[in-house]
């Protein structure tokens, strides 16, 4: 049954797409619910009562992927009364309530700026039997006060700030996630304690632009020093960050990361292009020379850095000495890894009505040679680690092939992605331990370690995923109602309001 029984709670399912912004949404969205009483669907179950999509509006097909989705659940719905489906994140608030003139079986539509209204919008489908759509032009609650279900026991994403102040042309992020708005120091680094003492070791600063942080009250240098004072909190190993912007990259800030332990040699920083003339089209801020500067800065600051990056291809106008310009840039940028894009024009944006839009088969080409250029350096980096000793944090789900080859996964210091044996400490190892290894193999996108492990650290981390907990934070709703365990359909009268 779909519905849930009598007296039980009812069952959710969220289904994620897109960037770590969204991922961490929806951590606060189970969060939200469970907090509400709802409960997480078993992995088996396809018929949960709620399904919430957590959606993204950056890529070409995510409308068609969104409808496409919501189309295979309508039979469903319509065999088990009471299912109720939600469609969140970015795609819903630039769609609004064309979601539901195209999918009328949709539930609820809600917005980036208004996550916290979904137990309420909910529970206020279900007592009025029609669909709720509320989305928010700004910011309600700050995000990161919601109740949030972590989804691991060793690795926590925290939201630094929201929004972006940038108008790079090929981005619909602004207009959806709205202006930046920073969290202050005091309360970043008071949830990053509270994931420490539920066991956590490494924590992600997370915002559309990083090192932009403290624009909101008045301190440039803010990044740096909130580095340095995660620094100081006693049990966190780990700290990385994403993403930051040429622009608004400071000396200060690749001071903190090489003067403070805990804080990880990896930096991605995204490049889009090694063009001057198409950086300049897509109105980021720096040139070639400039992004060059700065690696050439962290690594003489930090030569063990491994940096990352994001590049788009075939942007319109891009002529094939701009696309060699890019190919420059990688090589000499020597990137450990690269998210590569082809571009994808995405309606609102300025790019999307600029001349010189490209055929998709040039488009298809230069990205093929990017790739194999990424792909020769990467591997070139990676080999240079045969034989060194790697500190690795044991992860869930980062080897797809670890079941048929027996090894275990997880990602180094750096950044990289491991795989290694366990040896004889096979079934001792759990996901949030600890392991140092030394290299035997390099490929392209990951190192492998096939001899016995040089030593094994069991973690707090490690004994939470072995009991099978999860960190969890309250939050602070600020005004918004609580709701309770969900009773089965229809809701006692009154609705939400009442409570």
């Amino acid at each position: 049954m779909t519905t849930a029984a009598a007296g039980s709670p009812r069952t959710y399912q969220v289904r994620t797409y897109g960037c770590q912004m969204n991922v961490h949404d929806s951590e606060r969205i189970s969060g939200l619910l469970e907090q509400a009483g709802y409960v997480r669907a078993a992995e088996a179950d396809e018929q949960p009562d709620v399904v919430v999509f957590n959606t993204c509006a950056v890529r070409e097909n995510a409308d068609n992927r969104l409808y496409g989705n919501l189309g295979h659940l309508r039979p469903v719905k319509d065999k088990h009364p009471g299912m109720q489906i939600a469609v969140g994140g970015c795609l819903a608030q630039k769609d609004r309530g064309d979601i539901v003139r195209k999918a009328p079986w949709v539930d609820v539509v809600f917005g980036t700026h208004n996550i916290g209204s979904l137990p309420v919008l909910l529970e206020r489908a279900r007592h009025n039997t029609a669909a709720e759509v509320e989305i928010l032009e700004s910011l309600d609650v700050f995000p990161s006060t919601l109740p949030t279900r972590r989804e691991s026991t060793y690795a926590g994403w925290v939201s630094i700030s929201v929004g972006c102040n940038n108008t790079c042309t090929f981005c619909i992020v602004p207009s959806l996630r709205g202006k930046e708005k920073d969290r202050r120091p005091g309360d970043i680094l008071s949830e990053v304690r509270a994931l420490v003492d539920e066991g956590v070791l490494e924590v992600t600063l997370l915002g559309q632009n990083v090192n932009s942080y403290g624009v909101e009250f008045g301190d440039r240098y803010a990044f740096g020093k909130l580095l340095r004072a995660c620094g100081d909190i006693e049990g966190l190993e780990r700290v990385r960050f994403t993403s930051p912007h040429p622009k608004d990259f400071t000396d200060d800030v690749i001071a903190a990361m090489a003067e403070t332990p805990n804080v990880c040699h990896s930096l991605h920083m995204p490049l889009q292009s090694g063009s001057d003339d198409v950086l300049r089209a897509m109105r980021r801020s720096y040139r070639s020379e400039k992004y060059l500067g700065i690696i050439e800065k962290v690594r003489a600051a930090m030569p063990d850095a491994a940096i990352t990056t994001d590049i788009i291809v075939g942007f319109p106008g891009e002529t094939d000495a701009d696309f060699e310009k890019t190919l420059d840039v990688v090589r000499e940028a020597r990137f450990s890894s690269a998210f590569t894009f082809q571009y994808s024009k995405r309606p609102g944006t300025p790019a999307a009505t600029m001349d010189g839009q490209l055929p998709k088969q040039v488009v298809q080409e230069r990205y093929e040679r990017l790739i194999a250029t990424v792909e020769e350096i990467t591997w070139a980096e990676n080999r240079k680690l045969v034989g060194e000793t790697v500190e690795v944090l044991v992860a869930v789900g980062e080897g797809r092939k670890d079941e048929r080859t027996g090894r275990l996964s997880g990602r180094a210091r750096d950044g990289r992605l491991v795989h290694f044996d366990a040896g004889s400490l096979a079934g001792q190892i759990r996901p949030g331990d600890i392991v140092h290894t030394t290299v035997t193999y390099a490929a392209p996108h990951h190192l492998n370690a096939d001899g016995e492990p040089l030593s094994h650290r069991r973690t707090r981390a490690g004994d939470a995923a072995e009991a099978g907990r999860s960190p969890r934070t309250p939050g602070v709703l600020l005004g918004l109602p609580t709701i309770g365990a969900p009773a089965a359909a229809p809701a006692p009268t009154g609705g939400c309001a009442a409570r």
